[in-house]
Parts: C-alpha cells; structure tokens; sequence
C-alpha cells in the first residue's frame, strides 16, 4: 500500500480523460484500490477516482463516515430529489463551489473480485458517488458549479437565494 500523488486540475490532461472499464480483477486492481483509499484518507478526502492518481480506469474510492465503499466499473441506475449542496475535490484544492446533484441514487458496480452489487445511497453518499463517477468521464465539478463559494459562505443563505431565483425563473 502506498500513497500516491493526487493530480490536481491544470497539472495533467489524465482529469478529462474517459476512463476503460475494468476487466482484469486481479491483485494488481487491489492494489490500487488499497492506495487509493490510503491517499483518500492520508488527504482527508471522502471520496477518489483512479483518474485523481493518473490511472484512466472505471473504479472510485469513497468513505463517508459508514466504511470504505469501492465501486468498480460503476453505472447510475436511477437518480431523484435534486439539491444543490457545497463541493471541493482534492484535484481543485482551495476551490469550493455550489453544484446541483441527486439526494438519492441507486448504483451498479463491481467488487475488487469482480461480483456485481448494487448500492442504494442517499445524502452526501450519493452526492460523493456522483461526484466521483463523473471523475470517471472526465468531468470535475467545477464544470457543473453554479457559483463559486468563499470563506465567509453561509450556506443556508446561498440555498435560499438560489432557490429563489430558480423560482422565479419556472415561473
């Protein structure tokens, strides 16, 4: 297990890569999930796609709290209750910004030994899941912010003025 180097935006073309779904579920795979969640975790992060340590491969590393969760060769299966909700990524350090994401989803990956799941998430785990997955397309947040954030947010007066104008454009 080791840590590897984070790729940050700006620094390689890897972040806007699309990533190869995975076919071999072998010890080398392990491997990188394992340094993977240790660079997750010495980072401070909840979550991290291969591309983030410069492999283009379908598998993402997340951990919010309930456990460490990889997902190889994910797909969304279905997504609803959008929200918009405060995001960073280790590959944009200092950066936050607003992003409309799914409070709900429902996934369909892979383990590391190759047996399908399926994972129902709700909350920040299924905004992280989709966070990463678009990692895997080579879309990072910042393409989907609506609007940058600083050190003094207030996060409740930002969700109320964006609804607010959403509002009045529906109508």
């Amino acid at each position: 297990m080791a840590i590897r180097k984070i790729v940050e935006l700006g620094q390689d073309d890897v972040l806007r890569g699309r990533c190869r779904r995975v076919d071999k579920f072998d010890r080398k795979l392990g491997a990188l999930l394992d340094d993977m969640a240790d660079t997750m975790y010495k980072a401070d992060g909840i979550g991290l796609a291969a591309p983030q340590v410069g492999i283009l491969k379908r598998c993402v590393v997340i951990d919010v709290g309930d456990g460490l969760l990889e997902l190889i060769n994910p797909e969304i299966l279905a997504m609803d209750d959008f929200q918009v909700g405060v995001e960073g990524c280790l590959s944009v350090p200092g950066k936050r910004g607003t992003v409309e994401r799914p409070q709900h989803v429902v996934v369909e990956a892979q383990t590391r030994k190759g047996k399908y799941i399926e994972v129902e998430a709700e909350g920040l785990l299924a905004v992280c899941i989709c966070h990463e997955l678009d990692h895997l397309d080579g879309i990072l947040y910042v393409d989907k912010m609506i609007e940058e954030v600083d050190e003094d947010w207030d996060e409740d007066e930002e969700i109320e003025e964006y609804v607010e104008e959403e509002e009045g454009v529906r109508q």
